[in-house]
């Protein structure tokens, strides 16, 4: 567990504005998840191929390299690292 202290020369209190700004990141966070997992769906739908399953066989060199599938990959490292920061952010707990 990591522990944070912010100390600030303004007499008003941070701990809503800190509050604020973390919900807001983990709502940009989730919508970036679904819009990642609406492309995910998409690849597919059309390669009829669930993202595992083209995961696995990409990683066996089952497929010839295109822009397309590199782009699906992408979009599954995307997807991996939105929802560890939404976990992180998720994980955020305010003491006092």
């Amino acid at each position: 567990m990591k522990e944070l202290t912010l100390i600030s020369h303004h007499s008003g209190s941070l701990k809503p504005l800190i509050e604020g700004a973390i919900a807001e990141a983990l709502r940009s966070t989730e919508a970036g998840i679904q819009r990642t997992e609406q492309r995910l769906r998409e690849f597919e739908d059309k390669y009829q191929l669930s993202t595992a399953e083209f995961l696995h066989r990409y990683e066996n060199d089952e497929f010839q390299e295109t822009l397309e599938l590199d782009e699906w990959i992408g979009e599954l490292r995307m997807l991996q690292c939105l929802q560890e920061k939404a976990e992180r952010l998720r994980g955020i707990e305010f003491i006092n």
